[in-house]
């Protein structure tokens, strides 16, 4: 364990600009997961084909080849109890990363010296449940079938957001407020 500590000494050192850039680069880490969570949620493009792109709230078709993609409803195709978790977990996820950071900023300023972040990281591995969940309902259950298409960049965005947010929810747990 001293060798640890001594690590992490060496690697933050006590110096006030060294740990104000530390607590920056967690924040803005923080940031960058809910903003691939936002965008994975947000953003049209969970599924592509030629003629055809899809997200968690509608689909895009193109019509009669000129250039002119139409918006319409969900397929009939896709089970509504499974879209809507997808669609609840997804927006669950984002909502309980920006509870988590609100989390870490109170706990910033109320936390005894030396205590751990341990409710900014369990919230924020509620979180990563949460965007697993929605991930592997979608991908067990959409899709299965079509071999003309794709994940798109959001789908792709959201399994990043769920490294980061398994990242960042262990790293709170694991991080303790300065002594000195």
């Amino acid at each position: 364990m001293a060798i640890l500590t001594g690590y992490c000494y060496t690697l933050f050192p006590s110096h006030p600009l060294n740990m104000f850039k530390a607590l920056a680069g967690i924040c803005f880490l923080h940031l960058t997961t809910i903003f691939f969570l936002f965008w994975a949620t947000i953003d049209d493009a969970w599924w592509f084909t030629e003629n055809l792109y899809t997200d968690l709230w509608g689909k895009w078709v193109m019509e009669n080849n000129d250039n002119v993609w139409v918006y319409m409803d969900i397929p009939t195709s896709y089970r509504k109890d499974y879209l809507q978790a997808v669609q609840a977990f997804a927006v669950l996820s984002c909502l309980f990363a920006v509870f988590s950071l609100c989390v870490f900023i109170f706990q910033l300023f109320t936390l005894g010296k030396g205590k751990r972040f341990t409710i900014s990281g369990v919230v924020q591995l509620i979180s990563c449940f949460c965007i697993m969940v929605a991930l592997s309902v979608y991908t067990d259950h959409f899709h299965r079938g079509e071999k003309n298409g794709w994940y798109g960049w959001s789908y792709i965005m959201a399994w990043f957001g769920w490294l980061l947010t398994l990242f960042t929810g262990i790293m709170y747990i694991i991080l303790r407020k300065r002594a000195d």
